[in-house]
């Protein structure tokens, strides 16, 4: 297949891509940096500027599959400014590929689009799965609503949509991990809040497999991805300590603390959902890590 990646660059981007490449596929991919561009035999990239509407068209040439990965990043202040960012960079990019795609002749059938498990409510005893139908109040599930719907739209140009609801990705360097695990690692192992919040995590290298499953096997609607065994605040905490060997001492950080600050964005540690993956599970997807103590040997290894 030929498949063109938006946000080819990010954590789970990178991956992909290598992923992709290494099972043989042609991989287009979108920047817009562009000395960032490379043109390789299978391995091409194409200038794109979402702010300014401009697009290389030629990304599209004999693609068969569109993952769109591309987002800011969550993990920064929510000031009104960067709220604005957040939302339309999801929603303004996927506008700007339906509207070229509208244009031009292209045999684009599948359109494989992040998505968030932030849609669902904060529950301690609630499971959710693709058929809930729960929203939460607050920023992070507007984003996510606004996100579904415009990948919604590709369906109008019968180009078939899948949308991956993600949950907190685990590496060993970037992202979530690291700032899990660096005060633990200073010696103070602190769950956050109440520490009963649940953390619907999954492995990087299980969600570069799940993308490219959703895309290869053409999947459609929605789908959560997240390990199989989901946890909690405090038990993670106590796991991830256990594995670098710092006895639990530290008493957890009070919610008011980090709503000070952190403001708004608290509830990215404060909050959290119990998500159900059978869906995935049904269709014959295998977890490399599908616990956290398996995910543990591999992100916590020197």
């Amino acid at each position: 297949m030929t498949i063109l990646i938006t946000g080819a660059t990010g954590l789970i981007g990178t991956a992909l891509t290598k992923h992709l490449l290494d099972q043989g596929h042609v991989i287009h991919f979108l920047t817009t940096r562009k000395e960032k561009i490379i043109k390789e035999k299978d391995h091409k990239g194409f200038y794109w500027n979402p702010t300014s509407g401009e697009i290389d068209v030629l990304a599209f040439e004999a693609v068969d599959c569109i993952i769109n990965l591309v987002g800011a990043t969550i993990a920064k202040r929510w000031t009104p400014a960067y709220k604005k960012i957040i939302l339309e960079s999801r929603t303004k990019t996927a506008a700007l590929i339906h509207a070229s795609l509208k244009k031009i002749d292209h045999r684009v059938k599948h359109f494989v689009c992040a998505s968030g498990i932030s849609i669902y409510p904060n529950a301690i005893n609630t499971i959710y799965t693709e058929t809930s139908t729960e929203v939460a109040s607050n920023f992070l599930a507007q984003v996510v609503v606004a996100w579904e719907a415009a990948a919604d739209q590709f369906t109008a140009l019968g180009i078939s949509v899948v949308k991956i609801r993600t949950g907190v990705v685990f590496d060993a360097k970037e992202g979530a991990f690291p700032k899990l695990a660096q005060p633990i690692k200073m010696g103070v192992p602190s769950a956050v809040g109440s520490g009963s919040q649940w953390i619907s995590w999954i492995h990087r290298d299980d969600i570069v497999a799940i993308y490219a499953f959703a895309a290869i096997n053409g999947l459609t609607g929605v789908y959560n991805a997240v390990a199989p065994a989901p946890i909690q605040n405090i038990a993670l905490t106590t796991l991830v300590a256990g594995a670098y060997k710092v006895p639990m001492w530290a008493p957890n950080v009070p919610a008011f603390v980090l709503k000070l600050l952190l403001g708004e964005m608290a509830i990215l540690v404060l909050e959290g959902q119990k998500v159900s993956v059978s869906k995935f599970e049904k269709k014959g997807f295998n977890f490399s890590y599908p616990t956290i103590e398996s995910a543990l040997v591999n992100l916590t290894k020197k």
